[in-house]
């Protein structure tokens, strides 16, 4: 009797010192690899899968243990989807708190699509409540701090609204963008055409940036990329306008002049086969989808209508009529 009463005080000795062990890692502070971190649960993220998200921003803690407390704390599917930032002191009880009650960065900033990298610094420099880390470095010096050493940044950044707190770091709100196009990039390419003439993800990119800029109704989007692939694979230079524009930069005055079309630069089009050497514009998700997976057309020219349409023609005889009826008048 004596033996049973002794391995029942053991076992209720155990189990208060494993309650103290739980209550003291629950309200220590989390190892953070930076001091402040980028936290993004998309939503339909499981709560395992927060708990790995958390782990792989940089938090240094088994992921297992997360999600055995998300799990017994009954608040496990309370968490709610969003952009968060982690910072040092953050206890597991906290973290838990902050992602059931939503608590995301109160600010936004958002990216449109068909902006170009020019348009997004001018954006990120008129956010007053960032801190402009960026400021004063070049392009260059800008992707080598993301971790893209020789990488352009044009096109790089998908088109979204990013929430951030107030003191958060420009180049986080970058960072966000450039991961959430890589992510957005590899699943568009997974899913092209097996007949498509790009070569590569960083091709698909730049045809979908020049998609972009060409579509004025979202319906024409893929007849617009249709004309593009069909170009590419017959070795017709893409004589698209929005690339002219780009080439001209800052200087352009909204005005596209003759003399524009036949300067040389490496992303005229008119001047240059195939396609141009980067994007031209940040592409959103429509954009990405249609350059891999175009529509299968015989048309190898388009006008615009005046009406935001375009009139799409298989030869060049209907495609000169069509300039006449709706750029001229005739």
């Amino acid at each position: 009797m004596r033996a049973l009463i002794r391995a029942l005080i053991l076992l209720l000795l155990l189990a208060a010192l494993a309650a103290g062990g739980a209550w003291w890692w629950l309200n220590q502070p989390l190892n953070l690899t930076a001091p402040n971190l980028e936290l993004e649960i998309e939503p339909g993220t499981t709560p395992r899968g927060v708990a790995q998200n958390v782990v792989k921003a940089g938090v240094q803690t088994d992921a297992r243990l997360l999600y055995a407390w998300f799990r017994l704390s009954g608040k496990d599917r309370a968490i709610k989807a969003g952009n968060y930032e982690l910072s040092t002191g953050l206890t597991p009880y906290e973290l838990l708190q902050k992602l059931a009650r939503g608590e995301e960065s109160l600010r936004a900033l958002t990216i449109v699509e068909g902006w170009n990298w020019r348009q997004v610094r001018a954006a990120l420099a008129r956010e007053e409540f960032l801190k402009q880390d960026s400021a004063g470095l070049s392009d260059e010096a800008v992707m080598t701090a993301l971790g893209r050493v020789g990488v352009m940044p044009e096109g790089r950044f998908f088109p979204d609204t990013y929430t951030y707190a107030k003191g958060s770091s420009d180049m986080a709100v970058l960072r966000r963008a450039m991961h959430s196009m890589d992510r957005r990039l590899a699943d568009a390419w997974a899913m092209r055409a097996a007949n498509t003439p790009l070569k590569s993800a960083d091709e698909a990119l730049t045809l979908a940036s020049i998609v972009e800029k060409e579509t004025g109704r979202a319906a024409d989007r893929a007849l617009i990329a249709g004309v593009f692939a069909n170009r590419l694979r017959i070795g017709m230079r893409l004589q698209t306008d929005p690339t002219v524009i780009y080439g001209v930069g800052a200087s352009f005055d909204g005005n596209l002049r003759k003399r524009d079309l036949q300067t040389d630069t490496p992303w005229n089009t008119y001047t240059r086969a195939g396609l141009p050497i980067t994007p031209i514009a940040m592409p959103g998700k429509a954009a990405l989808m249609a350059a891999v997976q175009p529509d299968q057309t015989k048309a190898l020219y388009f006008v615009a209508k005046g009406d935001g349409t375009s009139h799409f023609s298989a030869s060049l005889d209907e495609h000169n009529r069509a300039v006449n009826r709706y750029q001229r008048g005739q």
